[in-house]
């Protein structure tokens, strides 16, 4: 399963997944880094986070996933900012 061809193929067929969905347009990286991936990039929300999560570890089953995603505070401010 760790075969470095073979994780080649498996990213660009999830990459290829991930643009077809609507978390294609959230920029998010998948890169093959050494005998493992990383997944980086910001999403709008938990949800989209845990979603892509599940997308990504299903379709990598079997290899080590480094995931450095992060939720983008979309909140409106609960204070005035301050300028001085």
């Amino acid at each position: 399963m760790n075969d470095p061809a073979n994780v080649e193929y498996r990213i660009a067929h999830l990459k290829e997944r991930l643009a077809a969905e609507e978390l294609g347009e959230l920029g998010i990286r998948v890169e093959s880094r050494g005998s493992s991936v990383a997944v980086v990039g910001t999403v709008p929300t938990s949800h989209c986070r845990e979603e892509l999560l599940r997308t990504v570890n299903e379709a990598l089953a079997g290899q080590t996933v480094h995931f450095d995603v992060v939720v983008a505070g979309s909140a409106a401010p609960d204070h005035p900012e301050e300028v001085v």
